[in-house]
């Protein structure tokens, strides 16, 4: 697994896109609507959201990650690294916020690499 992280509009689909040709054929978009566990695609885009989905439900979304992990090895991940900034006031939200930091030490301790994107430069990190 590749995993590609970074603040929201940083650049991270289109440089995932151009590194690795592919289009938009080859891409997941995951809704905060839609807890179904992405597969089948090359490329999976915003499973921050996809994690959203999973709380909303009542599922864990350590559990869920773990089988993710399992049935998606050769998927390049693109996750909106939102553990930065202000602490939201809202429980859900910070729950999420939990949420999506465990789950990326999950993945970023499963992946072979982990690449880093800041104002549009990428940097590999593992």
């Amino acid at each position: 697994m590749i995993l590609i992280i970074g603040g929201a509009y940083q650049g991270k689909l289109d440089y995932a896109l151009k590194r690795f040709s592919l289009q938009e054929k080859d891409l997941h978009r995951c809704k905060e609507t839609d807890a179904v566990m992405p597969q089948g695609k090359r490329l999976i885009y915003g499973l921050e959201q996809w994690i959203l989905a999973l709380l909303d439900a009542g599922r864990d979304p350590l559990e869920e990650i773990t089988l993710f992990i399992t049935r998606n090895a050769q998927a390049i991940v693109i996750v909106c690294d939102i553990s930065s900034g202000i602490v939201p006031a809202d429980p859900r939200l910070r729950l999420w916020r939990e949420a999506v930091g465990r789950c990326l030490g999950e993945l970023s301790a499963s992946s072979e690499e982990v690449v880093r994107l800041f104002c549009g430069i990428a940097t590999r990190i593992k």
